[in-house]
């Protein structure tokens, strides 16, 4: 079973299988994934949503938007798809055959700088057979993405997402691992995160 060296000089204890996982940098040049971040920010319909977090309402550190082929959101209040941009199109073009599977929504996800983050968690939406392959493209500021195990939180590395790169989560890495991008407390500029799934029947 191949396992990915990644940034050992982030301090990771933890090394993952190319089964559930992969990273691959410059999926996109730096000049392409500058001119789509920019074109996304303008024109996409960016929205703060509201979470529950210890029994009170939160607006995100984020905003997202929600592009696809009308599946819903794995979310309570469900938002329509909005339809598929040349970009994002062109960028799932590129996706699928590194994923070896098909992909009919993608969530964007927007970190105007070093106070937006997402905390821990996984993509599972607790529905068998869905979900279980997320893939994700960056654009835009290099953040730090955090993994970590479920079963032993002192199990974890970190990896340095850049700009354009690609990663790949698959197969059980839903079930037993987490992850995370944390706030900084260095200046960030903007980031787009997409992140490609397949959730119609």
């Amino acid at each position: 079973m191949k396992q990915l060296d990644l940034l050992g000089g982030l301090g990771e204890t933890l090394h993952l299988s190319t089964d559930i996982f992969d990273y691959q940098p410059a999926l996109l040049t730096v000049n392409e994934s500058n001119r789509i971040l920019q074109k996304l920010i303008a024109d996409a319909p960016w929205e703060q949503r509201k979470v529950m977090m210890y029994g009170r309402e939160i607006l995100t550190p984020r905003l997202t938007a929600w592009y696809g082929d009308g599946a819903d959101y794995p979310a309570k209040d469900k938002p329509q798809a909005l339809p598929w941009t040349s970009e994002l199109l062109d960028i799932r073009s590129r996706v699928e055959p590194l994923a070896g599977t098909t992909f009919d929504s993608v969530l964007l996800n927007y970190y105007r700088d070093q106070n937006d983050s997402v905390a821990w968690h996984d993509d599972e939406d607790r529905t068998p057979g869905k979900n279980m392959i997320v893939a994700s493209v960056s654009l835009g500021q290099e953040r730090i993405f955090d993994i970590r195990k479920k079963s032993d939180h002192s199990q974890k590395i970190s990896i340095l997402l850049e700009n354009g790169s690609y990663l790949l989560m698959k197969g059980t890495f839903q079930r037993d691992y987490e992850h995370r991008v944390a706030k900084s407390s260095k200046s960030m500029g903007a980031r787009i995160n997409l992140t490609f799934r397949k959730l119609l029947k």
